[in-house]
């Protein structure tokens, strides 16, 4: 993975510990970008009635095949926000839902804002065990998490979710996959989650303004989505009642240039291989780890997990932030803590820096 760090400027002048925040731009994507707008910039409706069906009906096909998913269950939003709230707004109140406290907003305010009867798990340690007590204890119907914390980086055992699917039959999973999507080699159709949604700017490197859904056959038997536009119908107009579930979550006309990013991207990643970006990142999951572990910088709740993301909260203040700030080193200030995350342009070697930073910090 080492001759990809020459694909992002970023990586020249600074350590990127960022990802969870935001993923880089490489220079390829840049340069797609700009000639997708000097093509509409001279072509104007010529350009985007030759290339909008095009892109897009693509970038479908490349997000269902790189997750593993149906392309008719495949559907293109804006966010994962946006995404799930359309989802939502079609859930019968009657639902139990189980929310991990301290999760994603955009994950658990809608289903408060709503005003659905929730329980909570807390974020430790034990929340797998925890959260099959609850399920059996309240008869939930509906678990909704991110499969990667975002303040922690706490991965939720995938063994455990197929578990549950299998000991509760009625329960559907509807995963936040925003902080994992790009970071393993996952097969959708063949895991025990119902819904997949994820905003694609982060681990897929994809820029702003661009995200999926992805459904299991039988979710539109639970969920009454109304959302419903001229573009849902594939400009048909006698197809207003025919409209797919999928395609009720894109009413109006989807941005080529933000899909077409994503679609590249997808190409770009599959170009280096998904099972050696998980295998980069196991490795810089295991060093930052035993690093930040023999520093004595980790929760409880991250030290006792065998799997764990690349992404970890240690303890810190604004003096110690402040000295990574000035020593180049880009990462995020989150809750009481400071959050690294790292991707497959990072290296040993970043990570051997970082360390070192913090050793003289501590």
């Amino acid at each position: 993975m080492k001759n990809t760090r020459k694909h992002f400027p970023v990586l020249s002048q600074y350590i990127y510990a960022n990802t969870a925040s935001a993923g880089l731009l490489n220079d390829d994507l840049m340069e797609w970008r700009q000639e997708h707008d000097l093509d509409y910039l001279i072509g104007g409706s010529i350009f985007r009635n030759r290339v909008m069906e095009k892109i897009i009906a693509e970038t479908r096909q490349s997000v269902a095949d790189f997750f593993g998913a149906k392309k008719e269950n495949t559907a293109l939003v804006q966010n994962f926000s946006l995404g799930l709230n359309m989802l939502v707004d079609g859930l019968d109140k009657k639902h139990k839902v189980l929310l991990v406290k301290g999760d994603y907003p955009s994950v658990n305010w809608p289903f408060e804002y709503r005003g659905f009867d929730i329980s909570y798990v807390d974020l430790d340690e034990n929340i797998e065990a925890n959260i099959e007590n609850i399920i059996r204890k309240n008869n939930i119907s509906v678990l909704a998490l991110s499969l990667v914390q975002w303040t922690n980086g706490l991965k939720i055992n995938m063994k455990f979710l197929t578990k549950i699917r299998n000991e509760f039959p009625n329960l559907k999973i509807i995963a936040d996959g925003t902080q994992f999507c790009g970071t393993s080699d996952f097969d959708f159709e063949s895991s025990p989650i119902d819904v997949m949604g994820a905003s694609a700017y982060k681990w897929l490197l994809s820029g702003y303004g661009n995200g999926f859904i992805l459904f299991k056959d039988d979710i539109e038997d639970m969920f009454s989505v109304n959302t419903i536009g001229y573009n849902a119908s594939g400009h048909n107009l006698n197809g207003r009642d025919s409209i797919s579930f999928a395609n009720h979550f894109e009413p109006g006309h989807l941005d080529t240039l933000t899909f077409g990013s994503l679609n590249f991207s997808l190409k770009y990643l599959n170009t280096l291989g998904r099972n050696a970006i998980e295998n980069q990142l196991k490795l810089l999951s295991q060093k930052a780890k035993e690093e930040f572990g023999q520093l004595g910088l980790l929760s409880k709740v991250i030290r006792d997990r065998e799997d764990h993301s690349t992404i970890f909260n240690i303890k810190g203040d604004n003096a110690l932030f402040q000295k990574l700030t000035d020593n180049g080193v880009i990462c995020s200030q989150r809750g009481d803590g400071i959050r690294f995350s790292f991707h497959f342009y990072n290296s040993i070697e970043d990570i051997n820096t970082v360390v070192k930073i913090l050793r003289t910090g501590v």
